[in-house]
């Protein structure tokens, strides 16, 4: 009724990581999920939709987390809460996000090459 993404996608994605000596688990239902990883069960968390993920992750760490796009020719990350445009030009941006966001991907360009 809602579709097998779980079963032909996400968990033939999941065995396969297996295999490879990744230590992985799920498909997890999102409901329950972020509040597992809050609490440390989980390191990280893959989600196949923007707002699956990216909105409890702004309520549990607004401004404190990045954004990766996974399955890109190149390395993209940003920070969580978006452009700000409306405190443009005003001297009162907070650069964590940021700065958390290109740490991200010159990490994860050390770790390419």
């Amino acid at each position: 009724m809602f579709g097998l993404e779980d079963l032909d996608l996400l968990l033939p994605a999941v065995q396969r990581c297996a295999a490879a000596g990744i230590q992985v688990s799920g498909p997890h239902s999102a409901d329950s999920l972020y509040y597992r990883a809050h609490t440390g069960e989980f390191d990280v968390v893959i989600a196949p939709y923007h707002d699956q993920g990216l909105v409890p992750v702004k309520l549990i760490a607004h401004g404190q987390s990045t954004n990766v796009t996974l399955g890109l020719p190149y390395i993209r990350t940003s920070p969580d809460h978006g452009t700000a445009f409306q405190i443009a030009g005003q001297n009162v941006a907070d650069a964590t996000g940021m700065s958390s966001a290109i740490r991200c991907a010159v990490d994860l360009l050390t770790r390419r090459q």
